[in-house]
């Protein structure tokens, strides 16, 4: 870890919720209502004073989750591939398969207003066999990108027309420039020397994109100009510990919530910016 100051200090974060079965994702609903996955397939409903209801179980390893324009939440399961989860708990299988080769290990996704939905594959470790893939309203899945390493957290532009998304085993993060219809257009390299193992992204309202670190127990933040910058660092790995998956939310849109793989607890801080809103938030 570098001597450099984080911009925001340790001590602006709280744990929101407790008590959470190793989380590594979180995403908003529409209302506001945070949802997140557990290490052993738990869906959870999060009310705003950070009490978790238990909505499904999975049966396996929950990595991202992520709200649709209409407000369905789909969820990646390694064990069964892209998942469709209802908000009584009811789930099916959405994709478990990409241009006729079996989704290896489903990571995480992100919709554009259109309903389609970008989702890595991260592969194997260090196999070099990951892809970034792109489902259809129809659920056509698709391999648009790749091969890369281990391909993770993924974040869309404000105009749809950019989709950054991180390769953690080497600490960088990819920029994709896309055409109308999706698929890439131009692949180059956003972000490097990001940390240890890289894992999610976000974008605030300024163009901002956020990476969470899993092994560096920290957040770095990327401007539109590509100056990097340490945001967050938890050097005692309790309000950041193993951070991985990230959303904005709040009564002013300003809080970042982070799910903390390496405890039972989402943390969250005011930090001064409001984040992106995502495809099922747009017009609130």
């Amino acid at each position: 870890m570098s001597d450099a100051k984080p911009i925001i200090d340790r001590d602006k974060f709280e744990i929101f919720a407790a008590g959470l079965d190793h989380p590594e994702c979180c995403a908003f609903s529409r209302e506001g209502t945070l949802w997140a996955g557990g290490e052993a397939g738990q869906i959870y409903r999060i009310d705003p004073k950070g009490t978790a209801e238990k909505i499904a179980d999975l049966g396996g390893f929950v990595g991202g989750v992520a709200f649709s324009p209409t407000d369905e939440l789909y969820a990646c399961v390694p064990m069964h591939g892209v998942v469709h989860v209802s908000k009584n708990g009811k789930w099916h299988v959405v994709a478990s398969e990409a241009s006729g080769k079996k989704i290896l290990t489903p990571n995480y996704g992100v919709f554009d207003r259109a309903g389609n939905y970008y989702v890595t594959d991260s592969g194997q470790w260090l196999k070099q066999n990951g892809s970034l893939i792109r489902i259809t309203p129809d659920r056509k899945a698709t391999i648009i990108a790749g091969p890369f390493g281990y391909a993770n957290g993924l974040a869309l532009s404000a105009d749809e027309r950019t989709l950054f998304m991180v390769e953690s085993n080497t600490n960088r993060v990819f920029r994709f420039e896309l055409n109308e219809e999706g698929s890439v257009a131009k692949q180059s390299v956003y972000g490097e020397d990001l940390g240890r193992l890289p894992d999610g992204l976000c974008l605030d309202a300024d163009g901002n994109l956020y990476v969470s670190c899993y092994a560096s127990d920290d957040i770095h933040r990327i401007s539109p100009d590509g100056t990097k910058a340490l945001f967050a660092y938890d050097h005692w790995a309790i309000l950041l510990s193993r951070p991985t998956n990230m959303a904005f939310g709040g009564e002013n849109f300003d809080q970042m919530y982070v799910a903390n793989l390496g405890r039972m607890a989402i943390t969250r801080a005011t930090v001064g910016v409001r984040g992106q809103r995502l495809a099922n938030q747009v017009g609130e």
